[in-house]
């Protein structure tokens, strides 16, 4: 990079952190990275914004909005560089570095977790895998041993744990969630189906599938009625 290059890109990352980025754009940073990481793949050098819009699925104007949060990196007339682009989102949403995540509970869905191929790909090394049930203390998954929920603590001490897993069933949910704070962890992905109270100082992110299907059933049902009132009025 020039001293220029370096110069504005200095600027831009002043600018940036004067400023709070938006939970919405925050959601889709994700989404830009992944569809930028498709293109590298393709071995795309440049992309316009309604190029990498069509390719995360989202319209150009809301694209050139999000990416203003981070600074300046499109050209106008050439696009955006899609390596560089690329780490500059990774590096925003802390993608330059490995995070130590542990898995609590191992039922159908922790072992699917536990077995994501993806997580190591994209900054994330499962650390520690636990459960409370003694008879799967002990139990390999994949390189990994399912230890006691005793030994939370050491496991989070240990491997630097700062981002917990939840898949228990909900009744467990709290009390494992508290125990992760207690021991060190500042960020939960919770997949049971359960509202969690914590710290402000502690981020949550929660995944619920059947929230997710209720949702896709009402634009089915949306759909469905649509079609109906359309033959109806053909009819």
């Amino acid at each position: 990079m020039t001293s220029a290059a370096s110069r504005k890109g200095g600027r831009a990352r002043d600018e940036r952190l004067e400023r709070d980025i938006p939970e919405a754009t925050i959601a889709r940073l994700p989404v830009y990275l992944r569809a930028l990481t498709a293109l590298s793949e393709r071995d795309v050098v440049t992309a316009s914004s309604e190029e990498l819009a069509t390719a995360a699925g989202v319209n150009s104007a809301k694209l050139r909005k999000d990416l203003s949060y981070l600074g300046t990196y499109g050209t106008r007339g050439v696009g955006y560089d899609v390596n560089y682009l690329r780490y500059q989102i990774a590096r925003e949403i802390g993608l330059t570095q490995d995070w130590s995540v542990v898995i609590v509970g191992i039922g159908n869905l922790g072992h699917a977790l536990a077995n994501y191929a993806g997580f190591a790909s994209r900054g994330f090394q499962v650390a520690g895998l636990v459960d409370n049930d003694p008879a799967r203390v002990g139990e390999k998954v994949g390189d990994l041993t399912i230890s006691s929920f005793d030994d939370i603590d050491a496991i989070v001490s240990n491997a630097a744990v700062s981002i917990g897993v939840i898949a228990t069933p909900a009744s467990a949910a709290q009390d494992v969630c508290d125990r992760l704070v207690a021991a060190g962890v500042s960020s939960v992905l919770n997949f049971a189906p359960a509202v969690l109270t914590v710290p402000d100082y502690v981020d949550v992110r929660k995944v619920d599938l059947s929230i997710e299907l209720q949702i896709l059933a009402y634009h089915e049902q949306r759909k469905a009625n649509g079609a109906a009132e359309l033959r109806a009025s053909l009819a």
